[in-house]
């Protein structure tokens, strides 16, 4: 299989939100770990999601094959077999590494991390099986997210989870359930589809924490960039579903900046504002949808 293929079936051009996430899971619980430990979730977290979109291509192989045929599998670049093998191989991986992180001891509770870990692994299963025909997909892809959060955070602090944890779990699955439903509306005209929306401003809800400028001043940056992104639903002339979606990923690090400077770390806070200027630049050499 050839690198460009590998990089397209596994959407490598969104991992650096799945870094953040990391970052922003485990900074809402403790910050109290270690650069190997987060380094190590990075990781266990990088092979999930190449191994979910792996799956994702598989499993939606007759369905590329009459509307997306220049995918990988409908175009004869690589075999369905090998994309399942290495698939559920990375998927496995990942729930090893974490498995191993919290029996070695990072502060948080081994069984906890590793139940959130499988179940994120099962979470991203069900998705690739049944979102086509599930109308609830949206909610499920955004548990996905959110099981990310809980295993960082459960992997660095114990059980329960923290006050800011569940409130950034909260507004992570908002902003993707919004942006999932919002990408699938055909007539804003119409005032019942706007619910979206509701659901993408629900972050917004943090500026009760703002301590200083600069998480005031990132949340701000993330409501700009979720209306500008969202400007591409709604043009007439210029309407774009792939390039909404694609910023609209892009904005998760924005959230996790946001999210992260509203619980004292500003510093962390700026750096996830690289992940997403990382992500828009790669998503224009490797498609992000």
């Amino acid at each position: 299989m050839k690198l460009s293929t590998a990089l397209r079936l596994g959407r490598v051009s969104n991992l650096p939100t799945v870094i953040t996430n990391v970052l922003a899971g485990c900074m809402l619980s403790s910050t109290e770990f270690s650069l190997p430990v987060y380094g190590g979730l990075c990781a266990a977290m990088t092979l999930a999601y190449v191994g979910g979109m792996y799956l994702n291509d598989a499993f939606d192989r007759e369905y590329d094959a009459r509307f997306r045929p220049e995918r990988p599998i409908p175009s004869g670049e690589v075999s369905a077999r090998r994309v399942f093998a290495l698939g559920f191989g990375m998927l496995g991986a990942g729930v090893l590494c974490v498995a191993l992180i919290a029996v070695r001891g990072a502060g948080g509770s081994a069984l906890a991390a590793a139940s959130s870990m499988l179940a994120l692994a099962g979470t991203i299963v069900f998705y690739d099986l049944y979102h086509k025909q599930n109308r609830f997909s949206p909610v499920v892809m955004g548990a996905c997210r959110v099981l990310v959060y809980l295993t960082a955070g459960l992997t660095v602090a114990s059980w329960p989870p923290s006050g800011p944890l569940g409130w950034g779990c909260a507004a992570l699955l908002g902003y993707l359930i919004g942006l999932s439903y919002a990408a699938k509306q055909e007539n804003f005209g119409e005032v019942k589809n706007l619910w979206p929306l509701l659901c993408l401003a629900l972050p917004l809800a943090g500026a009760i924490w703002v301590r200083d400028a600069v998480s005031g001043g990132l949340l701000l940056l993330f409501a700009a960039w979720t209306l500008y992104s969202l400007s591409w639903l709604i043009r007439r002339k210029e309407r774009s579903i792939p390039r909404a979606i694609g910023h609209f990923i892009a904005g998760i690090s924005l959230l996790d900046a946001s999210l992260i400077a509203l619980v004292g770390a500003p510093g962390l806070g700026l750096l996830c504002v690289l992940g997403f200027a990382l992500t828009v630049a790669l998503q224009r050499i490797v498609p992000g949808t």
